[in-house]
């Protein structure tokens, strides 16, 4: 976790930036965040005919970010997508002021100032990427970006997130190229969704329940779900529920989720220094050991022993 006290500044913008008060670059309970490692950039990414013109760098999820901010005086060498689905924000770039709701999002250029901040009464949960690539400046053109510096409302906020979570699942997964390709492949149809009129986005009549199910839980994965929960997000019956999720899978909801959760805390394990308990937090189990317990019934392994067995990602 970033830390710093820092001191009242004279702006312009809105009062929540001028309090002084603990600002955090990350370390939310429940994030999601994944930083691809420089040498894995530059010889799996860069280097690579096609996936070298648009690559992902950083990916996360910061849930209820309270104290969350940065401040970049020079920009990023990166575009900088933020997507908001609860609370808000307020961020400042070199021509204006402006505060982000929840359904809308912005992307910043790189090379330019840019500072942004959780709201402090009703701190942001967002969605954010960062993306590089030899042809960004030619992609900025493209679309023009510097239209959607602004505050920009989407247009279809579970295709994000489902989209979202199927590139963190392929990079959570390790580092192969493979993953990296899919993931990569993946961020093309997720910039397309954010800054393409909708007119060229033909809503389906009827999108599967299960489907939706599966990517709510991939972007709650810090939340002990039940499967009265889930069912109820989709106006379906617990036994209905149940029985169309097995259909689709071959496996019940929760053996689903259990699963999703030990993938993501066997990253955590490999990635991070985090400690078990820590891990155990952030893949939705409060009781250590019960965490623990299921951790070695799905892998064979405690987590303690899997992390210094498994090969660690530099």
């Amino acid at each position: 976790m970033d830390y710093t006290m820092v001191e009242e500044k004279s702006s312009t913008l809105v009062s929540d930036f001028a309090m002084k008060n603990f600002r955090i670059k990350d370390g939310f309970s429940g994030e999601l965040q994944i930083n691809i490692p420089r040498e894995i950039v530059i010889n799996k990414l860069r280097k690579k005919q096609f996936l070298g013109n648009l690559f992902i760098t950083h990916i996360g999820f910061f849930p209820k970010a309270k104290f969350h901010f940065r401040e970049r005086p020079f920009g990023c060498a990166d575009n900088i997508l933020i997507y908001c689905a609860e609370g808000k924000g307020h961020y400042q770039t070199e021509q204006a002021e402006h505060t982000l709701l929840p359904g809308q999002f912005f992307m910043l250029p790189p090379g330019q100032f840019h500072m942004y901040q959780a709201d402090l009464k009703n701190p942001w949960s967002i969605y954010w990427i960062h993306f590089s690539g030899d042809m960004l400046k030619t992609f900025n053109h493209l679309i023009k970006a510097d239209d959607f510096v602004a505050p920009t409302k989407v247009k279809n906020e579970i295709k994000i997130i489902e989209q979202w979570s199927d590139i963190y699942s392929a990079l959570s997964a390790g580092f192969e190229q493979s993953n990296l390709t899919y993931a990569n492949l993946s961020l093309y149809k997720l910039l397309a969704t954010f800054v393409c009129p909708i007119e060229f986005i033909k809503p389906l009549a009827d999108e599967d329940p299960i489907s939706r199910s599966i990517a709510y839980m991939k972007a709650n994965i810090h939340l002990p779900l039940t499967v009265q929960e889930l069912a109820a997000r989709q106006n379906l019956s617990g036994s209905h529920f149940m029985i169309r999720f097995k259909s689709k899978t071959g496996t019940s909801p929760i053996d689903y989720l259990i699963r999703l959760k030990i993938q993501f805390a066997c990253q955590l394990l490999k990635q991070t220094d985090l400690r078990v308990n820590e891990v155990a937090e952030k893949t939705g189990y409060q009781d250590v050991f019960y965490f623990s317990r299921i951790f070695k019934k799905y892998t064979g392994v405690p987590p303690t022993k899997f992390r210094h067995t498994a090969p660690r990602r530099s």
